[in-house]
């Protein structure tokens, strides 16, 4: 092992901790270790100089990665492949009440057939990938010390495997989601494509900017109320808040909500903490993404808040949208999601090399319906 002597920097360090120095530059270069990717030579033991150091623990990084969008996620199944939604397309009408319209004479025919009217839409599009991964036992024992060590390392390997499922997953589960927001906002009806700045602006005598919003107590109020009044008119039964115009409703326990973090992350900041009563100013309960489509090089809110695709419209081709400004969606549980999930490992032993080759497998559904409630939240400066 590598031993430094480092007695002038701590005296220095020692000084500069009990206020005795000014803070100095540091040299920290022979402090800090940040690792090898091989043993060196001087690795060697400081009495004869040839014996080899040990390696005394091993750590595997091993931490499991969760999905950050677990709304987004509907349902499995084993058997059969399209699924089907079935619909009522429209509310049955009220006619004359005959028990207190009767006339002398007259026929009173309880014959008539009344058909409902509703309609079903087929999800048959399912896509798929694998990751593959060979694993040899025989050929890496010699690196550990127990078993419990070679177990720890193949379930290290594992567990990055399915991480890297879990984000690819979560890429097209959102991937899914955008193209709804896409539909939304191409649609431009105010009332599934919300301008919350727009409206803030129409409220006080100085305009804000789109950029300033999120940093602005006056906007984060307004929008924590305005999404608290679509959370309530989403569930009373409207053609109102879906692109189809349908006659939908979305209680409680079905209605899903997804916030960009940095908005939702600054209403706590700015007024939550400010605030006795902070039940008055709390957005929405839901779960909060990091950004929608990606977060550019540097987090920006002009890349956070951005989608950029071509969405999938029923047309030929689809259609480009590019927005920003995103903050939040608020959606019906079958307006948006992933459905007939299927995740599986198929493995084959490769006897003369002896190696096995897993490849992990991921199938899954991924739809958008119009027909059901769908709200975008967004900020963008008037033209």
């Amino acid at each position: 092992m590598k031993v430094e002597q480092v007695y002038e920097i701590v005296n220095t360090m020692t000084q500069e901790f009990i206020g005795d120095s000014i803070v100095v530059k540091e040299d920290l270069s022979n402090v800090v270790d940040i690792g090898n990717a091989v043993i060196g030579l001087d690795n060697l033991d400081k009495y004869i100089g040839s014996l080899i150091d040990q390696i005394a623990v091993i750590r595997f990084v091993d931490r499991p990665y969760s999905s950050k969008v677990p709304s987004l996620y509907v349902e499995a199944w084993e058997y059969g492949a399209i699924m089907e939604k079935i619909t009522m397309d429209e509310l049955p009408e009220a006619e004359i009440n005959d028990t207190w319209n009767l006339s002398n004479g007259r026929s009173y025919d309880p014959n008539i057939f009344t058909a409902p009217k509703a309609s079903a839409k087929f999800f048959s599009k399912k896509d798929t990938y694998d990751i593959p991964m060979s694993f040899a036992k025989r050929q890496v024992e010699m690196a550990f010390r127990s078993p419990q060590e070679l177990n720890a390392f193949f379930s290290m390997i594992e567990t990055w495997i399915q991480t890297s499922m879990t984000v690819k997953i979560d890429k097209l589960a959102m991937a899914s989601l955008n193209n709804m927001i896409a539909l939304a906002i191409d649609n431009a009806s105010t009332n599934q494509a919300i301008n919350l700045l727009t409206l803030y602006n129409g409220t006080v005598d100085t305009p804000i900017l789109a950029e300033d919003a999120i940093h602005n107590p006056g906007f984060l109020r307004y929008a924590s109320y305005i999404m608290g009044l679509y959370a309530d008119r989403i569930q009373v039964l409207s053609k109102l808040f879906n692109i189809g115009e349908k006659e939908r409703f979305t209680p409680k326990d079905r209605l899903h909500m997804i916030l960009l973090s940095e908005f939702a992350k600054a209403a706590e900041a700015y007024l939550q903490s400010d605030t006795y009563h902070d039940q008055f100013v709390k957005l929405p309960t839901g779960d909060t993404v990091p950004f929608w489509q990606g977060s550019g090089t540097d987090y920006g809110f002009s890349s956070t808040s951005k989608i950029h695709v071509q969405a999938n419209d029923g047309t030929a081709g689809g259609k480009e949208v590019e927005a920003t400004g995103i903050l939040g969606v608020m959606f019906d549980r079958w307006a948006v999601g992933v459905a007939n999930l299927d995740r599986r490992v198929t493995t084959q032993w490769n006897g003369r090399a002896e190696f096995y080759n897993n490849w992990y497998k991921f199938d899954a559904g991924y739809f958008n319906d119009p027909n059901e409630n769908f709200v975008v939240f967004y900020v963008a400066d008037s033209n």
